[in-house]
């Protein structure tokens, strides 16, 4: 039993006090507070850098703070004064790291020299830079093929390292770019580029100001993208409907402290961040739209003319009569069933859509990890179609982008099944012959390495061994490989989970001064409204011999192609040559350099919101699916026992990503543990076990494969009977690598079937 206790309920606002306090901690433990204190002041300035988290937007407005709770953690996180060389490695082996956390890896500072694995002693020894280049060099140029190796990309890679590494990889012959939005968005991109030609979302920041509603799909900005806050709760203040549909009930769509307003804070006041709550099932979010649209048909029938904008569909759109016929054909039963929502809460649902004139649609992982979350996403664009909700000031779709950048590197080239124009503008450009055959996404790479296809893994950025699905067959991958190479800030479970050879190369963050014989540098990024700004290091890096991601990609493609295509050295000394090679062959980037200089930055622009459809037959298109005949897969109802529960995996509060900033989750009220299973009390009960008491957790998967994770607390929670959530990545090992969306690949993390046992120990902590 803990003196204090682990779990208890939290109830306080969003952000506040208690993100304060949570603040000064992570400031404090960097050991460096006076330096980053200057240097959190420099966070989304015009003169300073863009944040490493989220990829939400920038506000014009001009306060002194614009950073949030975790986007300061993630700042002191990354710039600490600890350091990780050879010293390190002399008091650990691999084995001995391997037993560690991973928030105790990452907590050990930053890597501040290359480092080549040596097998005779387990343990990682310095390498000078010339040597590892020629090493990745000597690995590729040994493979049968280029496709037998992958090149992946986190989303924190700059528009100039990610532009020159797709360069690089498709010089050398292959299209294998298995990329952190597989396993986010992805959905996102295919579901739009197919129903408005653009697989970015339409709205920007100054939408959020003119809308009457905003609907939020399965998201929780509160702790994922906190600076959204702000603008919610000024929607509902100016009266403006914000309708959340999420199965958790989460405290940043409840309320909300702002810490720039010292009455509120001195008062302890909060302002609500939402006007209506659903709480549909996991995997329930087509039907309740479904059922939404029922309601609009139902009610243009009885007054036509009254709810569709037919002058909009009738000039920018195709396929609605097939659309209303699958609306017409749903059934109520099914949609009440798989929503979860009784149909009198559809209707309100429907009805607050209804009564705005401009309306601003916004989802995240809640919806993209499912099985149907393509035929989801489109189901939602059908349904703002159908109002003339996209292409006019306060309204469009919204997709919420995680990583800071991964928007950007998509825009860049870092995909495995590029458009023609952007290989056709690559090859006019660089006049050699750009490879077209399809590459490897996440899911596949995992495979091809799995199998022996694929030999060679470069990382840029991330932690890959961690991120990606049923984590066993993941890191036996990984250790198949003939060399792992992983481009990173900080260790990382994907060091350890290491290739025959193994390299580890340190890179400059988004808070590092970049200096290179040009003189100080800046990268950009885009972020989920597609605006591009620049991003200047500031503080100085703890070793000279930490490399920028471009001199890093350089040196690389410099042992591996000599100057062809380009003179890589030259383009990696000063990165305004990668830009003009940039505006050279993406659209909207013309005059990039120049544009640079405005104060915030430059709007991309985005076809669809023009009401310009990129797509077959230059329309808008209404998407017909049927619902999902099951939300269970046939892979799980096979199995001789049905589930006890549907788990969603998600962040805690002291999160961001893969990276553990702490072992708390204020809002949840968890301190101090992360394997824990959130569970309804009821369902507790109904499976003979106790709150507090400790389970295996088993997911179900008709492939012969065990998946099991041990040792979970159970936690009485407010979740929907029949469902689960816990934390990844520590759940990561139940997410069967086979169960992905249909037609995007993305892993359904939000949807796994689920058994528990009880566990070896069956004591009770709380």
């Amino acid at each position: 039993m803990s003196a204090q206790p682990r779990y208890q309920p939290y109830s306080g606002p969003a952000a506040g006090w208690g993100a304060l306090r949570s603040v000064t901690q992570h400031w404090l433990d960097s050991k460096q507070p006076i330096k980053n204190l200057r240097a959190l002041l420099k966070t989304n300035q015009d003169d300073g850098f863009d944040c490493p988290g989220c990829a939400w937007g920038d506000s014009p407005d001009s306060h002194l703070v614009k950073f949030c709770e975790n986007g300061a953690k993630a700042v002191n996180w990354e710039a600490t004064k600890r350091g990780i060389g050879r010293a390190f490695f002399a008091r650990y082996s691999v084995a001995q790291l391997r037993e560690q956390s991973d928030y105790w890896l990452e907590h050990q500072g930053r890597l501040i020299e290359p480092l080549r694995y040596d097998a005779a002693s387990d343990r990682y020894l310095p390498i000078d830079w010339d040597s590892a280049f020629a090493l990745i060099a000597s690995e590729l140029q040994r493979l049968a093929s280029p496709h037998e190796a992958e090149f992946y990309t986190s989303g924190r890679a700059s528009n100039e390292a990610a532009f020159l590494y797709q360069l690089m990889v498709r010089a050398y012959g292959t299209n294998n770019f298995p990329d952190c939005s597989n396993m986010c968005h992805e959905a996102s991109g295919v579901a739009l580029g197919q129903s408005v030609g653009v697989g970015k979302g339409t709205v920007t920041f100054a939408d959020f100001e003119h809308a009457d509603a905003i609907l939020v799909f399965g998201q929780n900005p509160g702790t994922n993208h906190p600076r959204m806050l702000e603008p919610l709760r000024e929607a509902v203040q100016r009266g403006a409907s914000v309708v959340c549909f999420n199965p958790l009930k989460e405290r940043g769509l409840e309320r909300f402290q702002h810490p720039q307003h010292p009455l509120e804070m001195l008062g302890n006041g909060s302002q609500p961040t939402s006007s209506a709550y659903f709480r549909p099932h996991l995997g329930g979010d087509m039907a309740v739209v479904r059922g939404m649209a029922k309601y609009l048909l139902q009610w243009e029938r009885e007054r036509p003319g009254s709810v569709f904008d037919q002058r909009f569909i009738d000039e920018h759109t195709a396929g609605l009569s097939d659309w209303l016929a699958a609306v017409e054909a749903s059934d109520w039963a099914q949609i009440e069933t798989q929503s979860g929502l009784a149909r009198s809460e559809i209707e309100q649902a429907a009805r607050l859509y209804v009564r705005a004139e401009r309306v601003i649609a916004c989802w995240a992982m809640g919806i993209t990890q499912h099985r149907h979350s393509v035929a989801t996403i489109q189901e939602i664009a059908n349904l703002m179609l159908l109002r003339g909700n996209i292409g006019k000031p306060g309204a469009g779709l919204c997709p919420v982008r995680g990583h800071s950048n991964v928007q950007g590197d998509r825009t860049m080239g870092i995909n495995e099944r590029p458009p023609a124009f952007f290989l056709d503008a690559l090859q006019r450009r660089f006049d050699f012959p750009v490879p077209r055959a399809q590459g490897h996404n996440t899911v596949e790479a995992i495979n091809a390495m799995l199998e022996g296809r694929s030999k060679v893994f470069i990382g840029l950025g991330g932690n890959f061994a961690q991120a990606t699905p049923d984590s066993p067959r993941t890191h036996a991958a990984l250790q198949q490989c003939a060399l792992t190479v992983q481009i990173s800030t900080k260790l990382n479970r994907s060091h350890l989970m290491h290739g025959k050879q193994a390299l580890i190369l340190p890179c400059l963050g988004r808070t590092d001064l970049d200096l290179q014989a040009g003189g100080p540098q800046a990268v950009t990024v885009e972020d989920s409204f597609s605006m591009v700004h620049a991003s200047k290091g500031q503080l100085a890096p703890l070793s000279r011999e930490m490399r920028s991601e471009p001199a890093i990609i350089a040196g690389i493609a410099n042992a591996l192609l000599g100057t062809r295509p380009v003179d890589w050295l030259h383009l990696a000394e000063d990165y305004a040559r990668i830009r003009e090679l940039i505006a050279d062959c993406i659209p909207g980037f013309a005059d990039f350099n120049a544009r640079l200089a405005q104060p915030g930055g430059f709007y991309l622009g985005n076809a669809a919101a023009s009401r310009r459809w990129n797509t077959e037959g230059g329309k808008a298109r209404f998407l017909a699916h049927p619902l999902p005949e099951h939300l269970l897969p046939a892979e799980v109802r096979s199995q001789a026992e049905a589930p006890h529960l549907v788990l969603q995996t998600l962040r805690s509060h002291d999160q961001y990503n893969t990276t553990l900033y702490g072992l708390d989750d204020r809002y949840r009220g968890v301190r101090g543990m992360r394997e824990v299973l959130f569970v309804n009390p009821q369902d507790i009960q109904r499976l003979g076990f106790v709150p507090g008491q400790k389970v295996d957790v088993l997911s179900l998967w008709d492939d012969g494969i065990e998946r099991k994770v041990h040792g979970f607390t159970l936690l009485a929670y407010d979740t929907p009977a029949g469902q689960a959530a816990a934390y990844y990545p520590e759940t990561n090992p139940l997410v069967p690598l086979d169960s992905y969306g249909v037609g995007s690949h993305t892993p359904t993390s939000k949807f796994i079937a689920i058994r528990l046992q009880a566990a070896a120990t069956e004591q009770r902590i709380l």
